[in-house]
């Protein structure tokens, strides 16, 4: 099922971002919508400033070591905690690993080849 929607009014609330579509006036018709993805044309979408980036921007890069090619993982989705952001990655033998968008970390940043170089602490 899809629709086309207008954003009414935007809030946040327990650290979630809220949303208001016209025509949806009651929890009750919000709940069948629950978990669905929100699709928005590029020409609609806000440009990340400067050193920033938006999470499609990040899903699918190739995170690699800081001194080397050998490929670290695929960012698979980005986790937020309320401190940095956190980038979950699927390595080359399919397990999970956590590695925290910092700048001390992934210090270069190519989203037009999708390709991050991390400088990865001791042990992780």
């Amino acid at each position: 099922m899809s629709r086309e929607a207008i954003v009414e009014r935007v809030w946040h609330h327990d650290g979630r971002t809220i949303l208001k579509f016209a025509g949806i006036d009651s929890i009750s018709a919000a709940e069948e919508w629950e978990g669905a993805d929100i699709l928005v044309a590029p020409e609609e979408k806000v440009q990340p400033e400067e050193g920033e980036y938006s999470h499609a921007e990040l899903i699918g890069c190739t995170v690699l070591r800081d001194n080397g090619p050998q490929p670290i993982g695929i960012v698979r989705s980005i986790e937020e905690y309320g401190g940095p952001p956190v980038l979950n990655l699927e390595t080359p033998a399919g397990a999970e690993l956590l590695v925290p968008f910092a700048r001390a970390i992934c210090r270069e940043i190519d989203t037009g080849r999708k390709v991050i170089r991390a400088w990865l602490p001791e042990g992780l």
